[in-house]
């Protein structure tokens, strides 16, 4: 049989239903794990009936395509995607919103094929905002990027499941091909990375607005690390807060320490993003005095990088001065998400990626 023909009766084949031995979730769990698919936790059967209830709620065409998806380059659907939702264990209303975030995933600038293969352990942070946070039960309160929410716990993994069903990205390609996550050691926020920002806590526009994007809700996707939370109890000032969110962001360790355009995305918990908008800070504020202070000496950058992709303007200065960790405030990212406590955190990103915000449709 010819190339060309053996690959058309694969797709045929890969389209067929899949037929179970029995209904326990035992025969589920090693037909997934013979061919590869799932995160290694339990899943949702995705029956027809659970597919064709979770499309039910979405007026767009469920087979238009979206997008292809890197590095396998496979189709991504609404079909496809309320399949990996249902698996996910996502609320059958939710589909609108992982349609969004794929949307996100698809944009050029998100660099899926980057995020997916590199060996740094990059993962895809979610962030939902305006009405869908209450419309769909996100959790953007008190443990907003903990356990405990299906809505947030849900629709992260299911970002995470298309990556790997659909993009190709897994730790072991199950065909064999070399496709997929190279991450050396990965990280957790590989399973499920989703929280809500908290609009009704916070003293500025929702981020959303910062972007020119006047929607009810939206969803931002961005390539990053895991977050590193600050605490500050004493701080009467936006200065002794935002100076330990800069020691954060203003260290080697981090991917997009040799980028120059590299993002930050600085996490207010409510009760520092009072403080700082009680001072008279706007969210600009914020923004330009961490980039005027995570910073590290040139020389330091030059020590212990030699490839790089810095501004010119960068390499030219000298190594006593201060180089910023970003080349534009506009990079770091500031928003309110959490409940009560003088908490907050920052997300560094990975580096050759831009987080892309989306209306939901």
């Amino acid at each position: 049989m010819a190339d060309t023909d053996q690959q058309t009766a694969d797709t045929a084949a890969d389209k067929e239903p899949l037929t179970l031995p029995d209904e326990s979730p035992e025969a589920l769990y090693a037909l997934l794990a013979d061919r590869g698919w799932g995160d290694g936790l339990p899943i949702v059967a995705p029956t027809r009936a659970r597919v064709d209830a979770m499309l039910a709620g979405y007026t767009g065409d469920p087979d238009e395509v979206i997008g292809t998806l890197a590095p396998r380059l496979g189709e991504a659907t609404p079909r496809i995607l309320a399949v990996n939702a249902v698996m996910a264990g996502c609320p059958a209303d939710l589909l609108p919103v992982l349609v969004a975030a794929v949307r996100g995933l698809v944009a050029p600038e998100f660099n899926l094929r980057g995020v997916n293969s590199t060996t740094h352990p990059v993962s895809a942070m979610v962030l939902v905002h305006g009405e869908a946070v209450e419309r769909h039960g996100f959790n953007a309160g008190t443990g907003t990027l903990g356990p405990g929410n299906r809505a947030n716990a849900t629709l992260g993994r299911a970002v995470r499941f298309v990556m790997m069903h659909v993009a190709g990205g897994t730790a072991k390609g199950h065909d064999g091909g070399g496709l997929g996550d190279a991450a050396t050691q990965g990280q957790p926020s590989k399973y499920t990375f989703c929280f809500a920002e908290n609009t009704a806590a916070s003293p500025w526009p929702a981020y959303p607005r910062s972007l020119g994007i006047d929607a009810p809700s939206a969803v931002t996707v961005a390539g990053m690390e895991n977050p590193h939370n600050f605490h500050d109890m004493e701080s009467r000032d936006p200065a002794g807060i935002l100076d330990k969110a800069a020691t954060v962001m203003a260290t080697f360790g981090t991917n997009n320490a040799v980028v120059s355009d590299a993002e930050y995305f600085v996490v207010l918990g409510p009760e520092h993003a009072a403080t700082i908008a009680g001072a008279g800070w706007a969210r600009q504020d914020v923004q330009s005095y961490l980039f005027e202070k995570a910073r590290r000496p040139a020389g330091d950058f030059r020590a212990h990088f030699q490839s790089n992709l810095w501004r010119p303007w960068m390499k030219a200065l000298r190594d006593d001065d201060l180089q910023p960790m970003t080349d534009h405030p506009e990079n770091i990212r500031v928003l309110v998400s959490g409940g009560p406590g003088k908490q907050s955190f920052v997300v560094p990103s990975w580096g050759r990626t831009r987080s892309v915000t989306v209306p939901v449709a």
